[in-house]
């Protein structure tokens, strides 16, 4: 009896610590008014996680700050090994904060989420007997550690916030595909080994003004295709907007419209693979970005966060075996899948009718330039039915190889596979394989840096055929993997952010060796006379082309490209794609 009367104290002395304890956030405090440090915020979630067994907080790799990133999870039955709960039929559920610290909306609105569920779980049970959550706290810590109070001159509050840059001064939300960043690095091996059925990256937005306080970045339906883009059309979106509004924080698609007004329409926001939820649609992903507006108080902005996050939830959960038949069958499918669509554009033929609220723009005059000015009047608000332009079409396909062939010299581009758990194997002698093989034709390159980029852009290729030598060692890449998009996306070089147009081939754009005219000159002159067909087509070309005709330089070039002097190297892109197995002699 003794005993039970001891473990019955224990429980009640437990409870009430727990009870006790402050878990009232910084947020909560300062009464909507300022946003929790790094460290604040990483305690925080420490002492959830030594409290409530069902919350772990883990480290994982490194930072460009020096500093790992945390995961913290949420899992009701306390098994926090995302393999074993893949096998539990577990939805996992990634929230990911702070990638632009300037608005960090969903560190605090997270925060609180993670409480409210931890503290009311028999409220929750239900929601969380389906799904896991697992939340990423500070992505972009550098920023985070970057504190001031000026950055964000568009935006009202939070008091201090970190800065959009990390600690390299990358912006995140443009490094997913490119992998420059430690930060980038280590997201893909969280991605990859959650393998989340649902992402959420938490904004603040920025461009016109309007009464909404939360607008969202939703996920390209064209983009996903097949089942998901119907389930996310159909039914995940109507859910969300639904409750959004029961929630008194009504929603609207995010609002993609800078220095003018929204009032003739809108298009999408176009997430190419670069950007977070574009990475994610990769790997079947359905991927949202939440985007309150900048100009609503800062209170209203997390507390619109958090009806969003739990929204999520609602319908994660509600939904669950039905979203894992459609990724299961869209994972099934992709390994099959004969073509892909590598670069998009809006079609403007078609649009979504969208009833928004507004307010009435004008331009007045400036009173610092004496210009004119945008000006949004609030005392004259105005609902009307306007276009919303979210359709795009594919304006490059392509069908997809057997393999990809990659010389292992070009371990940049391997190690990036290896982060996203690619499957490849390694040729185990010398071999003479048929393949296909891209030459750049044509490309533009952009004049300004781009997060420590020239990007190419409007790539043109040349597709032959040849028998060429491989070496022990090289990679060989199959395209039967349900990770096949990834694939695909990078390794063609007139994708949109392929590999190719970050730069990563920039070695094979310029000649490494050349010619003195005065040398070339008889060698020239004897190619010429050896090669009938290559003399009729530089007299052809002279006679054509008048510039040429006048130029010894273009004349000598034109022998000396088609010469085997030329270099085979140049201008011919390094991934080739083979044709068949039985080609190319791989088993």
């Amino acid at each position: 009896m003794n005993k039970i009367i001891i473990v019955l104290l224990i429980g009640l002395f437990h409870n009430s610590a727990i009870a006790q304890k402050d878990f009232i956030t910084k947020f909560e405090k300062s009464g909507g008014m300022e946003t929790a440090t790094y460290e604040e915020g990483i305690a925080y979630y420490k002492s959830l996680g030594d409290t409530f067994s069902e919350i772990n907080v883990e480290t994982y790799g490194e930072t460009d700050s020096g500093n790992p990133l945390h995961l913290v999870t949420l899992s009701l039955d306390r098994d926090f090994d995302f393999e074993s709960l893949r096998t539990k039929d577990k939805r996992i559920y990634l929230i990911n904060n702070a990638i632009h610290p300037g608005e960090p909306d969903g560190v605090d609105a997270s925060m609180m989420f993670l409480r409210d569920m931890v503290q009311n779980i028999e409220q929750y049970r239900t929601q969380l007997e389906k799904t896991v959550i697992a939340i990423i706290p500070f992505y972009n810590i550098g920023g985070v550690l970057n504190r001031n109070d000026f950055t964000r001159v568009n935006q009202n509050g939070p008091k201090e916030h970190g800065f959009r840059g990390n600690a390299r001064n990358y912006d995140l939300n443009r490094d997913f595909i490119k992998n420059d960043t430690k930060n980038a690095r280590t997201f893909a091996a969280i991605f990859q080994m959650l393998d989340p059925d649902i992402f959420v990256d938490t904004h603040v937005s920025n461009g016109a003004d309007y009464p909404y306080v939360m607008t969202m970045d939703i996920a390209q339906k064209d983009k996903l295709g097949g089942v998901l883009e119907g389930y996310l059309e159909e039914t995940m979106m109507p859910s969300l907007f639904e409750h959004m509004k029961n929630s008194d924080f009504e929603m609207i698609p995010y609002v993609n419209v800078f220095n003018e007004s929204p009032d003739k329409g809108y298009s999408q926001f176009f997430d190419s693979p670069r950007y977070s939820a574009g990475y994610t649609a990769l790997f079947h992903t359905i991927g949202f970005q939440s985007e309150p507006h900048m100009l609503k108080s800062y209170k209203d902005r997390v507390y619109a966060t958090y009806a969003f996050l739990q929204g999520v939830l609602n319908v994660v959960s509600r939904d669950s075996e039905l979203l894992k038949k459609l990724r299961d069958e869209t994972k099934a499918s992709v390994k099959t899948q004969k073509q892909f669509d590598i670069s998009w554009k809006l079609d403007k033929s078609r649009h979504t009718e969208l009833e928004f609220k507004g307010y009435e723009a004008s331009t007045i005059d400036s009173k610092v330039t004496g210009q004119k000015r945008l000006f949004y009047d609030r005392s004259k608000p105005y609902k009307k039915t306007i276009p919303y332009y979210n359709h795009y079409v594919a304006d490059v396909t392509v069908e997809k190889p057997d393999s990809y062939f990659i010389p292992k010299g070009w371990h940049t581009i391997v190690d990036r596979l290896k982060l996203n758990e690619i499957e490849f194997y390694q040729l185990e002698r010398d071999s003479i394989i048929a393949v296909e093989v891209y030459y750049i034709e044509d490309y533009k390159t952009r004049t300004a840096p781009f997060e420590g980029h020239y990007m190419h852009y409007d790539v043109k290729v040349r597709k032959e055929t040849e028998r060429l030598d491989f070496s022990k060692g090289d990679y060989v890449v199959p395209v039967n993997q349900w990770r096949n998009r990834y694939i695909v996306e990078t390794l063609e070089p007139h994708g949109m952010d392929s590999f190719f147009a970050w730069n990563f081939f920039d070695t094979i754009l310029q000649r490494k060796e050349g010619y003195s005219p005065y040398v070339f000159e008889e060698i020239a002159a004897q190619l010429l006379k050896d090669d009938p067909k290559l003399k009729a087509r530089f007299e052809k070309r002279k006679q054509a082309d008048h510039e040429f005709a006048h130029s010894s330089k273009a004349q000598l070039d034109f022998i000396y490209m088609k010469s085997p002097y030329y270099e085979r190297e140049h201008l011919r892109y390094p991934v080739f794609r083979s044709i068949t197995k039985a080609e190319s002699g791989i088993k």
